[in-house]
């Protein structure tokens, strides 16, 4: 099993960037998927999710407006559009597979929005 997240670097205030969540070894159509943050010495927060089958989606309300998370079960990927970028959104960003108790995580990109 892997989750292989991308597309992570240094950004600009007000600039944008589009991570991605390569899947492996399972079922990726049948897996939820969300994208989490995380900074040092604080709790790994939860950012935006999406359902096995697309669609309905929901969102951080730091990020609400800015972000946007879709997939292709086509390619196995999930995606983090993420616009409009801030300080604050600086962490660095995991992509997360869950169906029922089962949950898979990747192993992290860092995200920098500095000037």
């Amino acid at each position: 099993v892997q989750l292989v997240e991308s597309g992570g670097g240094l950004v600009q205030p007000g600039g944008s960037l589009r991570l991605s969540c390569a899947a492996s070894g399972f079922t990726f159509s049948s897996y939820a998927m969300s994208w989490y943050r995380q900074t040092p010495g604080k709790e790994r927060e939860w950012v935006a999710s999406i359902p096995s089958g697309g669609g309905y989606t929901n969102y951080a309300e730091s990020v609400k407006g800015r972000f946007t998370i879709s997939r292709d079960n086509a390619k196995n990927t999930v995606y983090l559009q993420m616009n409009s970028l801030k300080p604050e959104d600086t962490a660095v960003y995991y992509c997360k597979g869950r169906w029922t108790t089962v949950s898979y995580w990747g192993q992290g990109t860092q995200v920098t929005v500095s000037s």
